[in-house]
């Protein structure tokens, strides 16, 4: 049986029965409501809740709006009881509070065991609440997911960027760096070396010092990988404890920030028309005039020129004509819509080839695919549980087998179970049934016509 790391501060920083807990967390979260995407990262503090629990809450209103999505937490924070050098991953493969059990994302963990500076030391972990603290939030705001803890000691900040871009991963990645700002000063100084500290985040400086954040070490690598991907940070709230339920003369700093990534589609109305207008004219162009299609890359704009993924399907009085596409964006999208149009005209096996009283019937319908990101369930069960029907495209791939079913088709096979069962068939697997060996991947689309 795993070996499972026990609670060090329940009852100490937050509340050690699950049901107040949960309540207590609930409470955090419903005061901080929001709209706001669900980040790819946050930093959030690591003190009591009665101190810091408002400001963390902030931060984790906005992942709860990742409920479905995000299925691996990394957690990195600085080392409060004992000193080392490098990054501790824990023994234990699960990571209990009162609110029940996590699992540890082996393959993560095992994915930047040889990277430098990375070592297993349990007892890093055994007493160390920076990590702790954090998992009741994810607890409530999140349905499943495998955590990777690291706590993080003396180490550099390429060191601990490195492990950061090793653990990046899609989508379904959200990481969380735990720090609290500065410590015991007066409130006024501290409010004052707090606000420069956040000018330094802001700007993605990786020369923080430990006075200025207990999590220097890890956030100086954060901020490095954010500066190399010229991904902006936002600042939700900096306070201190002299704010929230101490007093004024020694006081503890608290910083709540997120960071998005952009979306990878997002496409305009003109720039819609422009594909649409393409993806006819290429067939129309392969029906009057064999040969190869010529596009002329430099009348589209650059973000048409981008390498995406998509998909082309025709239909004729509402019944499907054709459909080819492309699962990994491997070219510029512009001739991606070109080659994937012709190919649903003209070389979908199920179909004879379009005629040009057939073209004049079709509609045309293109569906433009996020980076699909690999979903890590361990059933089939699980897996119906994750989809969310009408959103997520799916992909299943069994050593060679493969197949995937577009978020359109949703329409036609509104349940889960069946949406499953469908593209298993389809994939040339049996109907029911799974196998350790299935791949699972999820992405979404941007469809029109």
């Amino acid at each position: 049986m795993d070996a499972i790391r026990q609670t060090a501060v329940a009852g100490q920083f937050y509340p050690g029965e699950a049901l107040e807990l949960g309540q207590l967390v609930d409470q955090l979260l419903a005061a901080e409501k929001t709209a706001g995407d669900c980040p790819k990262v946050i930093i959030a503090p690591h003190a009591g809740y009665i101190y810091s629990g408002s400001t963390a809450a902030k931060a984790y209103a906005r992942v709860a709006n990742g409920r479905n999505r995000i299925s691996r937490v990394v957690v990195l924070g600085p080392a409060h009881r004992i000193g080392f050098r490098g990054m501790a991953l824990s023994d234990a493969g699960v990571f209990a509070t009162p609110l029940g059990e996590i699992s540890i994302d082996e393959v993560a963990t095992e994915q930047i065991r040889a990277l430098p500076s990375v070592v297993r030391l349990a007892s890093a972990h055994a007493q160390e609440h920076s990590l702790e603290v954090q998992l009741p939030f994810l607890q409530r705001c999140l349905d499943h997911f495998t955590l990777v803890p690291i706590v993080v000691g003396e180490c550099s900040a390429d060191d601990a960027a490195r492990v950061i871009e090793a653990l990046w991963g899609g989508p379904e990645t959200l990481i969380v760096l735990s720090t609290d700002l500065s410590h015991f000063l007066d409130y006024e100084r501290a409010q004052q070396k707090d606000a420069n500290t956040s000018r330094q985040i802001l700007a993605c400086s990786n020369q923080l010092s430990a006075d200025q954040a207990c999590g220097a070490n890890p956030l100086n690598g954060l901020l490095q990988v954010l500066s190399s991907k010229n991904l902006p940070i936002s600042q939700l709230q900096v306070v201190n404890s002299g704010d929230t339920a101490g007093d004024k003369n020694r006081v503890v700093g608290y910083g709540a920030f997120v960071v998005n990534e952009p979306s990878q589609v997002l496409l305009g109305i003109a720039e819609r028309q422009q594909l649409l207008f393409l993806a006819r004219n290429a067939i129309l162009g392969q029906l009057t005039q064999p040969g190869n299609f010529e596009i002329k890359l430099d009348q589209y704009d650059p973000s048409l020129r981008r390498h995406l993924a998509s998909f082309v399907t025709l239909k004729i009085n509402g019944r499907l004509r054709g459909c080819i596409g492309s699962l990994a964006a491997h070219r510029d999208l512009v001739i991606d819509v070109a080659h994937n149009a012709i190919a649903a005209a003209l070389q979908d096996r199920r179909f004879k080839p379009l005629t040009l009283e057939e073209y004049r019937q079709i509609d045309l319908h293109l569906s433009v695919l996020s980076p699909p990101y690999e979903v890590d369930v361990k059933s089939r069960e699980e897996l119906v549980a994750r989809l969310r029907p009408g959103m997520d495209g799916l992909i299943l791939q069994q050593e060679a087998l493969q197949a995937t079913y577009l978020p359109s088709v949703w329409d036609q096979i509104p349940d889960p179970e069946q949406f499953v069962g469908e593209l298993r068939v389809k994939a040339g697997l049996p109907r029911t049934g799974w196998s350790e060996q299935m791949k699972v991947s999820f992405y979404t689309t941007e469809e029109f016509s």
